[in-house]
């Protein structure tokens, strides 16, 4: 499936409909770096809320604070996305590939449970993820790493429940 496809999918299908036209998904890959190297985020009402590329990884290796442990491993080795990974972004388009296929081919319970935080944030944006999941999300949010707290609070916000 192409990138046309994949967007059309996340911001029409899948996107709650409080967050339609405010959600932005962005990927790309550049032709004149070697192995078309690229980038991924995602915007609300134009601002990036996340973002990463593959030269960013690189870069911003010496940010990541000592008490935190990220391996910085490149996504084909390694398709898992933390939340340290996402605040730092060190991510690129195809971390952002992989968890898409990962999370249109689950469920969205199951993606809400993922180890990969691309997935876990594709499912709380999803509309089949209702009032009743975000309430109970609620308990256990203040446990979960702050890029995911962010998209939670972005979701519930628009939902009108706080």
């Amino acid at each position: 499936m192409n990138w046309t496809k994949i967007r059309s999918k996340l911001e029409n299908e899948y996107l709650a409909e409080c967050l339609r036209g405010r959600i932005r998904y962005f990927v790309a890959s550049y032709s004149k770096c070697p192995d078309h190297e690229g980038r991924a985020s995602i915007l609300l009402d134009g601002k990036e809320v996340i973002s990463g590329g593959y030269y960013k990884q690189w870069s911003n290796a010496h940010l990541l604070p000592k008490d935190e442990t990220l391996e910085i491993r490149l996504c084909n080795e390694f398709p898992l996305m933390d939340g340290t990974a996402l605040k730092y972004g060190m991510f690129d388009q195809r971390c952002f590939y992989k968890a898409f296929h990962e999370f249109d081919n689950q469920s969205i319970e199951d993606s809400l449970n993922s180890e990969n935080m691309i997935v876990r944030i594709l499912a709380i944006l999803h509309r089949r993820t209702g009032k009743r999941t975000l309430s109970k999300l609620s308990e256990t949010v203040s446990q979960e790493h702050e890029v995911f707290q962010t998209f939670y609070n972005i979701r519930v916000l628009a939902e009108g429940m706080r």
